[in-house]
């Protein structure tokens, strides 16, 4: 699936509601809300923090969708296409990093 078809979709998840979209700092403190809970699977799986014992396992990637759910409406409400975002932001990358470090031998990203 394309971000744009990503996009789509949630628009019309949100387009049901007769709130609709959600002001952008409400937005903004949900993304917060999901990186938080992404943290802390990472740190229960990754870092020092070991998760108790009746706490629930959580899929890391249902934690990812979330955030990427969030950034998507936020997305959408302020009318940006992060199809064309993601691409002016990889140009960037390319152009600022593109020698900063070892490229890999292998073809994959060549």
């Amino acid at each position: 699936m394309e971000i744009r078809d990503a996009q789509r979709k949630v628009d019309e998840w949100i387009s049901q509601f007769e709130e609709g979209y959600w002001p952008p700092l409400t937005n903004l403190a949900r993304l917060i809300e999901e990186v938080g809970e992404l943290a802390r699977e990472l740190n229960h799986r990754f870092g020092s923090k070991i998760k108790k014992p009746e706490e629930p396992n959580q899929k890391l990637a249902l934690e990812l969708a979330d955030v990427l759910f969030v950034l998507i409406v936020i997305a959408n409400e302020q009318g940006i296409d992060l199809d064309e975002a993601l691409e002016s932001v990889l140009t960037k990358y390319r152009k600022r990093d593109g020698e900063r470090w070892a490229p890999t031998t292998s073809s994959k990203n060549q």
